[in-house]
């Protein structure tokens, strides 16, 4: 072989070698800035938590959602981003049309505040919760969190200890309301979160109300509040009377003697009984104020903020007595008397044997 030919054959490696180093080069640039494919806003979910967040489950999410339809180009993308499941940003994430490649990886990639850099909140609201069973049974709803290992996390001595609640007390930690807050929440990131919205709302000026009104802990204003939405759900006008009945109720020294405790006592077996007997109230529970005086030991419901409100504000009667309408207007009778309250309890009990009678 001749000199020439050596040269020709070396430059001809020369040329190749050069050319497999730069061709991967030349095709990530061109899908890093190749554009998604959908045409209108797409919101993706990554789960950490039911997947391996890598290159390939993310490639496929989104090629299923109309995203992209180059997988190998947007793998290549990722792969030289040197994107994996410890970099790979779980969360709820929107994708508008004509991303490119890049910047999709980019928002996906996990910050220093352990969020995805594009990486959205969710709008979180856990109203109506009777107990924690409920909200964790809501948030798992709304965010991709496991209702189990938020009750174990809530029961956990540490995280009662940590927040200053007994477990029973513990309902009054989480204030009703719509957040917004990253939907790969963990249980102990979702309750710090709860743990400054409560401290934010008792402020010292609510804390001087709860010694006004004769309580000692929010969590006994908030018990005290879910004892009066248990009782009145429907009329708001009517909370700031029935907290000051039962204010009296307390200061007296008399058995509060609300039907929602003792119904507490006996979880799903009373709903949608009408008609409560003796033998509903004989239940040894420490929640029966029937049985027990003063507050149960915990709240019976998460009840709305403006509940604890109307227990912090309040109106000065001196009712001591409460019985339902004869009606259907959902509203009560209140009076000081006893023998007023028996006659209105016996005008609301004929009331409803003739309703029942009738259907």
């Amino acid at each position: 072989m001749s000199r020439k030919q050596k040269l020709i054959i070396l430059i001809c490696a020369v040329i190749l070698g050069v050319a497999l180093l730069i061709l991967p080069k030349l095709k990530y640039y061109y899908g890093a800035f190749q554009k998604s494919s959908n045409t209108a806003a797409v919101v993706i979910y990554l789960s950490g938590k039911e997947h391996v967040l890598d290159v390939k489950y993310v490639a496929h999410l989104l090629q299923e959602n109309g995203v992209i339809s180059n997988t190998d180009l947007f793998e290549l993308v990722g792969s030289e981003k040197e994107m994996n499941p410890r970099n790979i940003a779980p969360g709820k994430y929107r994708i508008e049309p004509g991303t490119a490649y890049r910047h999709i990886w980019n928002g996906f990639t996990l910050n220093s505040e352990l969020n995805g850099n594009a990486e959205q909140t969710v709008e979180v609201n856990f109203e109506n919760c009777r107990n924690i069973h409920d909200l964790a049974g809501k948030l798992q709803k709304q965010l991709d969190l496991d209702s189990t290992s938020f009750i174990a996390h809530l029961q956990n001595g540490q995280t009662l200890s940590r927040l200053g609640f007994t477990l029973e007390q513990l309902p009054a930690l989480f204030i009703p309301n719509t957040y917004d807050m990253y939907w790969d929440q963990t249980p102990a990131q979702f309750v710090e979160r709860m743990a400054k919205e409560f401290k934010n709302f008792w402020t010292p000026a609510r804390m001087e109300k709860l010694k006004t009104v004769g309580l000692n802990a929010p969590s006994e204003a908030v018990t005290l509040a879910s004892i009066v939405y248990s009782e009145q759900s429907r009329r708001a006008e009517e909370w700031p009377i029935i907290a000051g009945l039962y204010l009296n109720r307390i200061r007296q020294g008399i058995k509060l003697q609300s039907d929602p405790t003792f119904k507490f006592c006996w979880g799903d077996q009373l709903k949608g009984v009408q008609r409560l007997l003796a033998v509903h109230r004989d239940i040894d529970c420490p929640y029966n104020t029937y049985k027990i005086k003063g507050l149960p030991p915990g709240p019976i419901y998460l009840p709305p903020v403006g509940v604890v409100e109307a227990v912090l504000n309040p109106d000065q009667n001196n009712y001591i007595f409460m019985c339902a309408k004869p009606d259907y207007t959902g509203t009560h009778n209140f009076t000081a008397s006893g023998a007023e309250h028996a006659k209105n309890a016996k005008a609301f009990q004929n009331w409803l044997a003739a309703e029942l009678r009738n259907r």
